[in-house]
């Protein structure tokens, strides 16, 4: 027989396959599909034109870049005292000592700033005053060494500031991120499965966390220059009140000038990311273990360094005009600056020549005023990072927020340890944003020791009946009850911890190998040898942890000195291993065996149907493959969400229907091959 003419049993199959589902859009028509011109003999590999930050969309990480540099100083300055009380709370939270000792050496510190000034105005007094210089110099002894220990004052504070920082910010930092994976860890599957919670939530961990630890100091910073201008100002008053305008007229430009220069290095920084996101892209390429063979196979990589080399062009280009930008920039603030504070100066000499103000008074009104520049510019700086970081912060403390919303429900009914019947009743269910329903009006019994198996086309409700069963889900109408009790009346987790689910991707937890068979039993480093032994070998894990150097205690990632990699195959059967080792009241094999060879398959299913660890076990098994079901007590055919056969496989093949026609399906293409063989 040729290769090309089918089998009987394979045309019997297609007949009795059912066709395509009305519900399904058919493919156009030759004469319905728009005509394709042919392509131009040149195209850009990329946008090229303008602004080469305009092509890219914003990154999930990348939403608060910027913000500062749109802000208007009204933003920032009443954001500041609510970004400040939020640090204060999380640190009073934290360590409670260390942040009051943090507030009090903050303040003395900058009381001791003032009156290092008005004694070094009390130094200038002596030494401007008439007589012999020694004398002057003599006189002034005391006023400099009161100056010399309100410095070394200062410092020692300055110094205990910098100590309950130390103690406080790591503690911060501990807590939000504690915090932040238990719930995020916690919460429904259907937020995780959310793409909008998956950006939040990745941001928050990537930016939040991160900024969260360094706007401690940066809030400390803020106070300390906030402190060190209103310390000025209050010399200037002791001084001469008419000082104090003059104060606002030396700083009023310079804050304009800082102003200026932080929101240009803002808008540059996010600039700046957008562009080495973009060439990144190359890198990406040119260093992915999955694209080398195909990129040396076609020779691709001078096309892709050509391009790369045009966009680092056309980035250094952008470099420089920023670069120069920036330097004018600050001229232009110096010079603004520089002019406010000549005519300060000018303002200043006048009231020394009407009598104003005495020579001594006036060099220490220049100290004030300078410091009160530095305090300023400082200010100004410090605050703008701490109105964009702590957007970062607040995204943090939302998503921590919106999880707690999000945790699964809690209650003092426990799920039991043993179960007689699972009821599904009339359940229905939708995915968030789809019309048509995951699952229609399900019911059915589960029984205890019974292997019940699901199969279906895609999309026709298995995994996500599966899920239901395993409390991942709740249904929207309907109800699943063990023992005539709704699981939404018990304890999610405690329904979660008598449940075992087997994926056909499982994770692979780049620890011990035995603490890849454990971790499904809530401990990576504890274990029960016999019962782990029995699961390693009902699934055929034994010969493969057997095989590795260290064995049992063999690292299951190539991350670690010496750690091993597995294939597809072998973590399956580590996963199965895992799924057996909880003795669950339920277990749920999704596909578990989908990368193993014939034999190792066999064995498992050998293994899960027959010489189970527990006999009272409820096992539902999930397959495409129609032969691994055939010894299943009952077989549920899904589809459209629907249950649309249910019985053994002797019985379906009896009744002839869409189980008979992809049983007979699969089988007859075993068949062909070996008749065309």
């Amino acid at each position: 027989m040729s290769e090309r003419e089918p089998t009987e049993a394979a045309a019997t199959a297609a007949r009795t396959v059912p066709g395509q589902r009305s519900a399904q859009p058919s493919p156009p028509s030759p004469q319905s599909q728009p005509s394709l011109p042919p392509p131009p003999a040149a195209v850009p590999a990329g946008p090229e034109d303008g602004d080469m930050t305009d092509a890219l969309e914003e990154a999930y990480w990348s939403v608060h870049d910027g913000a500062a540099a749109s802000a208007t100083v009204r933003q920032v300055l009443v954001r500041l005292p609510r970004i400040t009380a939020l640090i204060g709370r999380l640190a009073w939270q934290a360590d409670r000592r260390a942040t009051l000792a943090a507030v009090v050496c903050q303040l003395a510190s900058a009381a001791m700033t003032a009156f290092g000034l008005m004694a070094s105005v009390s130094v200038l007094q002596h030494l401007f005053a008439e007589g012999p210089t020694p004398d002057r110099v003599r006189a002034a002894l005391p006023e400099i060494v009161l100056v010399a220990g309100f410095l070394a004052a200062r410092a020692l504070l300055e110094a205990a500031v910098a100590v309950a920082q130390a103690r406080v910010t790591p503690k911060i930092r501990t807590a939000l991120e504690c915090e932040f994976l238990h719930l995020t860890a916690h919460v429904r599957l259907e937020a995780v499965e959310d793409a909008d919670w998956h950006d939040e939530v990745h941001r928050a961990n990537d930016r939040g966390l991160f900024y969260a630890r360094m706007i401690v100091g940066q809030v400390v910073s803020l106070a300390a220059a906030a402190l060190g201008l209103l310390g000025t100002a209050g010399v200037l008053g002791v001084l001469h009140p008419v000082l104090l305008p003059l104060l606002l007229l030396s700083v009023l430009p310079v804050g304009v000038a800082a102003v200026h220069s932080a929101r240009a290095r803002f808008r540059s920084f996010k600039r700046w990311n957008a562009l080495q996101r973009r060439v990144r892209v190359f890198s990406w390429l040119l260093l992915d273990v999955d694209a080398a063979a195909e990129l040396r196979s076609d020779t691709a990589q001078g096309a892709l360094l050509a391009e790369h080399r045009r966009l680092t062009t056309r980035i250094a280009e952008e470099d420089t005009r920023l670069g120069v930008g920036s330097a004018l920039l600050g001229l232009a603030g110096r010079a603004v600056g520089g002019t406010g504070t000549g005519v300060t100066y000018a303002a200043l000499a006048a009231m020394l020549i009407a009598g104003w103000l005495p020579l001594a008074a006036g060099a220490g009104a220049v100290l004030a005023i300078q410091a009160g520049q530095s305090s300023l510019t400082r200010l100004i700086e410090v605050a703008h990072l701490v109105y964009e970081h702590a957007l970062w912060v607040d995204d943090l403390l939302a998503v921590q927020e919106r999880s707690r919303r999000l945790l699964p429900r809690t209650s003092d009914v426990r799920a039991p340890e043993r179960v007689e019947e699972i009821t599904v009743r009339d359940v229905h269910f939708t995915y968030p944003g789809k019309d048509a329903p995951a699952l229609d009006g399900v019911s059915f019994t589960l029984r205890a020791g019974e292997t019940v198996a699901f199969v279906g086309l895609n999309g026709s409700g298995k995994s996500t009946c599966a899920k239901l069963l395993a409390g991942l889900y709740e249904a929207q109408r309907g109800s699943v009850s063990w023992d005539g009790v709704d699981v939404r009346e018990m304890d999610a987790r405690s329904v979660h911890q008598r449940v075992a689910c087997v994926l056909q991707d499982p994770v692979r937890f780049p620890f011990s190998a035995l603490s890849n068979i454990t971790a499904g039993a809530g401990s990576l480093t504890e274990a029960d040898p016999p019962r782990a032994m029995a699961a390693a070998r009902a699934a055929g894990a034994d010969a493969v942890i057997a095989a590795l150097p260290g064995q049992w205690n063999a690292l299951l990632s190539k991350r670690f000195k010496g750690g091993q990699q597995l294939s597809g195959g072998q973590w399956a059967k580590i996963a199965v291993g895992r799924g057996l080792y909880q003795e669950a009241v339920l277990l749920l094999l999704d596909e578990p065996t989908a990368s193993m060879d014939p034999p190792s398959e066999h064995a498992v299913y050998e293994a899960v149907l027959r010489g189970r660890l527990r006999e009272d076990q409820i096992t539902v098994l999930i397959s495409h493959r129609l032969a691994s079901v055939v010894d299943c007590d009952r077989i549920l055919v899904f589809d459209g969400g629907r249950i649309v056969e249910s019985g053994s496989h002797d019985e379906l093949m009896a009744l002839d229907g869409d189980y008979a026609a992809m049983f007979t399906l699969q089988a007859s293409g075993y068949r062909s091959t070996e008749t065309g063989a």
